[in-house]
């Protein structure tokens, strides 16, 4: 008898009925569970209309949350596309400051919050909006989405 603590005076447990003959349930097939995930764009799209989007005043704050954003939706996608894309002479994305510094001085790389990475900051606003672009693009997303993300840097 399974022991469920301690019980209240002059309380009983009724028995509980057990699959027999006579019982005509059918059995349960248990289902595949689906893995969830959210859709990307719907994702971009609620960072786009939260407060803490609204509440970045510079390019590159914002800059930095679209990126840290793309890297939770898809750490791999992200990481092939950043693999991909770089200047003549700069890289963009790295493991580490000590990459992008070498490539380039004054490239201030900053650390992208909750992600491995590291990206150049000192690009103008133009390139920043390439950037997410390409990597969006790389990432599968549709045209309208990635248009309205880099309008909103």
């Amino acid at each position: 008898m399974l022991n469920l603590g301690p019980q209240a005076p002059g309380t009983t447990c009724a028995p509980v009925a057990t699959d027999s003959a006579d019982n005509k349930t059918p059995p349960v097939t248990p289902r595949p569970v689906k893995a969830t995930s959210q859709d990307p764009v719907r994702v971009m799209r609620e960072l786009l209309l939260s407060d803490s989007y609204a509440e970045k005043k510079k390019t590159i704050d914002r800059f930095m949350l679209v990126l840290s954003a793309l890297y939770n939706i898809d750490p791999q996608g992200f990481s092939k596309s950043t693999d991909e894309l770089h200047g003549r002479t700069r890289v963009y994305f790295a493991g580490d400051e000590h990459t992008l510094l070498a490539s380039g001085k004054t490239s201030k790389p900053r650390h992208i919050p909750g992600t491995p990475f590291w990206v150049i900051t000192n690009t103008n606003t133009q390139r920043k909006q390439s950037m997410v672009e390409q990597i969006m693009q790389g990432m599968g997303f549709p045209a309208n989405t990635v248009e309205k993300v880099c309008n909103t840097l």
